[in-house]
């Protein structure tokens, strides 16, 4: 499925990725490596169809909780960015909580509970039941001896945002009127709702995760495209290239 939009005379020009490679950008797979499977599946005849060029592949965040299969999610996206393509993973705000209660800081466990960490633990092999009755302290002793480090050390190393031609990819989204060189890690991992209330444009077109909408949310300076996979089903791709934008998605 593929959509555009007509430029009206005088308006400003649409926004460019470049001539040199094509782009895919992929929303929140949370756990689902069942649909991250089918999506590459998807890109990679996507990619055939298409006249030859490289390609850059750019994962929202937001991969581990929620979904059966937090742990496969990870190993398949090392593997991907370890192939020698040009594969890039930004850290969403489940990564965050994920790294700091797997290495030890008790503050954050309570916050990993509330956002389903729980699931992502049964894929490393923790029994739900144990996990609910289990004090914080004995759940950060587990992930110490259970979760392997280079996992917590790959996710860790993620970047909060990556700039191709005239977009910026982001986790959540940007704080409005603040320059993107300012911009905080924690803005760009967590909010909301100053983000989607703006209806303006930016510095670039932002491409965003994290806010879950039932289908593609384009505004005009800015493509949402987290459609809630570890529930409907529909894990969601934004391909570029140019000026052309084009959309992939699983079947619900």
């Amino acid at each position: 499925m593929s959509f555009w939009r007509r430029v009206k005379r005088g308006a400003p020009p649409p926004p460019d990725i470049g001539t040199d490679r094509r782009v895919y950008a992929i929303g929140d797979v949370h756990g689902r490596a069942d649909l991250l499977d089918a999506l590459l599946a998807m890109i990679a005849q996507d990619d055939a169809a298409r006249p030859r060029k490289p390609i850059s592949l750019i994962l929202l965040g937001d991969l581990v909780d929620r979904g059966p299969h937090s742990r496969g999610v990870v190993e398949r996206v090392m593997a991907l960015a370890a192939s020698g393509g040009d594969v890039r993973c930004l850290k969403g705000n489940h990564e965050e909580a994920f790294i700091l209660a797997a290495r030890g800081d008790l503050r954050a466990l309570p916050l990993f509970r509330r956002m389903e960490g729980e699931a992502t633990l049964a894929s490393y092999g923790l029994d739900p039941a144990l996990f609910r009755v289990m004090t914080d302290a004995e759940i950060a002793d587990w992930m110490e001896s259970h979760v392997p480090r280079a996992h917590v050390d790959f996710l860790d190393a993620l970047p909060d945002s990556i700039t191709i031609g005239d977009y910026l990819f982001v986790h959540a989204g940007i704080r409005p009127g603040v320059p993107i060189a300012d911009q905080s890690p924690a803005d760009l991992r967590w909010i909301r709702q100053e983000f989607l209330a703006h209806r303006g444009r930016h510095p670039n077109m932002i491409v965003h995760g994290h806010s879950i909408s039932e289908d593609v949310d384009e505004q005009a300076g800015r493509i949402g495209i987290d459609t809630g996979a570890f529930l409907s089903g529909r894990l969601t791709a934004l391909g570029l290239e140019g000026v052309d934008r084009w959309i992939l998605q699983t079947e619900a």
